[in-house]
């Protein structure tokens, strides 16, 4: 399987639940901004309301990155209504609830279980260019943290600001990076 890595989204258009509406989302709307791509199996169920719970209490924080978070289902828009209407964890969302009925951008991320209909828990972290830097998918019983995710998205947007600097492991902002050299070889 080719990495997705740096890669450009391929092309999509859906329609999403977002702040009591249907809106239109495409691919156009991942350029220009830092962006989070969060795939979830299904709504209605047990471990997604978790993750997408914790990413709503964590939103203000990728706001404040410049960060816009869109969570993926193949669930339809009105699927997501219904959930955020229904359900308190679900109706603290203030990010892009995505509807992928047709699961064209599930398979355009790789994230497709063909056999269900469903996509896997994937995360994608994309750059204002349109590309992805970071990809990370868990078996659909391990939930993710959102706090993880902000650590690793600080790290992506650092790393691509500072050219010649990279971040070991458990980098935290503030903390001293690498500049990756001759001289450093074997001295780690």
């Amino acid at each position: 399987m080719k990495s997705l890595i740096n890669s450009e989204v391929l092309p999509f258009n859906a329609t999403a639940f977002h702040n009591g509406k249907f809106v239109a989302v495409s691919d156009a709307d991942l350029r220009g901004k830092w962006s989070v791509v969060f795939f979830y199996p299904a709504d209605f169920t047990f471990v997604c309301p978790t993750e997408l719970g914790d990413l709503a209490d964590n939103y203000a924080e990728f706001k404040k990155l410049g960060v816009e978070i869109y969570s993926v289902s193949t669930d339809t828009h009105f699927t997501h209504k219904a959930w955020h209407d229904s359900s308190e964890t679900i109706k603290k969302i203030e990010y892009v609830m995505v509807g992928d009925p047709t699961g064209v951008i599930s398979r355009n991320f790789g994230v497709m279980i063909e056999e269900a209909g469903l996509a896997e828990r994937g995360t994608f972290v994309i750059d204002p260019q349109g590309k992805i830097q970071i990809i990370e998918i868990n078996a659909g019983g391990i939930g993710r943290d959102a706090s993880e995710l902000l650590r690793k998205v600080k790290a992506a947007q650092y790393v691509a600001s500072h050219p010649g600097e990279v971040c070991p492991a458990k980098w935290n902002e503030g903390d001293a990076t690498l500049a990756p050299s001759l001289d450093l070889v074997g001295k780690i």
